[in-house]
């Protein structure tokens, strides 16, 4: 019998420059809000460590190998990134993932490997992962095969993040605060057009008021205004001051703006179908107000995003839809539109890619999305630097299949081997 391999995990400790994939999304979400602890929880040569802290973030770094003198203590979010994949045995595995849940007060954010196991010149197969020649150990899951693994390990959703990547919260409500601002769209402030001595003796007051109305789509609580008191002193209410400022702009303004936060609304809620749709009550406090505020109460606003949900499954009206669309550029298959653009497309076509994105999570450098007419699939582009008027080359790829709840990731070389994006010239235009 062959001896059993001796496994050296430390050599997958890589050094990079940057933020780790796993990090930088993170702090970009804008998860990392001020005053919050962060542990790197297996990590490995600590730049992810040294780059936060010298942004700083108060955190903290743990790793078998290279940091094993660093005292283990809880944190708001904890980072176990790339670790669970070069564990050879399933248990002890499981045993990391429930202790790194046990140290985040608020955040777990896991990430592991979901691309194609290299050939087998390159590596063999051991347990349930492969021995590269270099004597270290990687597990390969799929999308779908890391989300379940981790909701089994510590019993609450995974939120795709990336490709690999996953958001584990604490706290439901937390939850379904990232998931309703994951939908929302940025509302342009509407200027004031008149003069009035009330408006010039309390301008700043009021333009914050407005800035709150445009953000929300609504009037807001007095809790949702931290000026609300002042602004009563000089109206005698909110309702009142609203009243006063929609005299000063005009209601056409706000009409668009409340359509836009509805249809926001709707979205987020047609794609907490696709879990576990929230209880209204664990909805953050701003969302209830919300639903009350655009569709008066949550069972209405739920039959609706039911129905917007429902059908994303008729291809007939995805593919009208895309036909329709005046955002992007329609293909014989397909509609490509680029990623700024996404939240300007119709509200099927938004929750027919948040179905994917709720699958795969956020594709890095994504430019172009691919909206597929007739097949249930919608692709993520990410493509090489480019020069405006070059054919751009393909660098990453990443197809969502919605009827299996596939998620395929291929990576392209940037050179003459990798074929061209079919339709770059055509997206370069638009």
């Amino acid at each position: 019998m062959d001896p059993a391999p001796v496994i050296h995990r430390h050599r997958t400790a890589i050094r990079r420059a940057g933020l780790s994939a796993p990090v930088a999304t993170t702090l970009r979400e804008g998860l990392f809000s001020s005053g919050r602890t962060f542990l790197d929880y297996g990590c490995g040569h600590g730049q992810d460590v040294a780059i936060l802290r010298g942004q700083g973030i108060d955190c903290s770094g743990w790793d078998p190998e290279f940091q094993p003198d660093t005292k283990l203590v809880d944190a708001d979010i904890v980072n176990l990134g790339y670790v669970i994949n070069v564990i050879e045995n399933p248990a002890e595995r499981a045993s990391v993932v429930r202790r790194a849940w046990t140290l985040a007060r608020d955040l777990l954010v896991v990430s592991a490997q979901v691309d194609s196991p290299p050939p087998e010149h390159v590596a063999r197969p051991f347990v349930d992962g492969v021995l590269t020649t270099r004597d270290t150990f990687q597990k390969y899951f799929t999308q779908s095969e890391l989300r379940v693994y981790l909701e089994d390990a510590v019993g609450v959703p995974a939120i795709a993040a990336a490709p690999g990547i996953f958001y584990l919260f604490k706290d439901e409500t937390a939850k379904e605060d990232y998931l309703a601002r994951r939908h929302r769209r940025a509302n342009s402030v509407p200027k004031l057009r008149l003069s009035e001595a009330r408006l010039e003796q309390n301008r700043a007051l009021i333009e914050s008021f407005i800035e709150t109305i445009a953000q929300l789509g609504r009037l807001p609580d007095t809790s949702e205004f931290a000026q609300a008191s002042e602004l009563e002193g000089v109206f005698g209410s909110l309702r009142r001051a609203f009243a006063f400022v929609t005299r000063m702009i005009g209601s056409d303004a706000w009409t668009g703006i409340a359509a836009t936060r509805s249809e926001d609304l709707l979205v987020y809620l047609a794609l907490s179908r696709f879990g576990r749709r929230p209880a209204f009550n664990v909805l953050p406090a701003s969302v209830q107000l919300d639903v009350k505020s655009f569709f008066g109460t949550y069972r209405r606003a739920c039959a609706l995003a039911d129905d917007l949900l429902f059908t994303v499954g008729d291809l007939g009206k995805i593919d009208d839809a895309c036909a329709q669309s005046s955002i992007g550029h329609l293909v014989d298959n397909a509609l490509l539109v680029k990623r700024r653009d996404l939240t300007m497309i119709s509200p099927l076509l938004r929750v027919y890619e948040g179905c994917a994105r709720a699958l795969c999570g956020e594709v890095e450098g994504c430019e172009i999305v691919k909206l597929h007419r007739y097949s249930g699939k919608v692709t993520y582009l990410a493509l090489h630097e480019h020069e405006p008027t070059d054919r751009p080359r393909t660098a990453t790829r990443v197809k969502v299949t919605l009827p299996t709840l596939g998620v395929d990731v291929f990576t392209y070389p940037d050179d003459e081997s990798t074929p061209t994006f079919e339709f770059g010239e055509q997206l370069l235009a638009f």
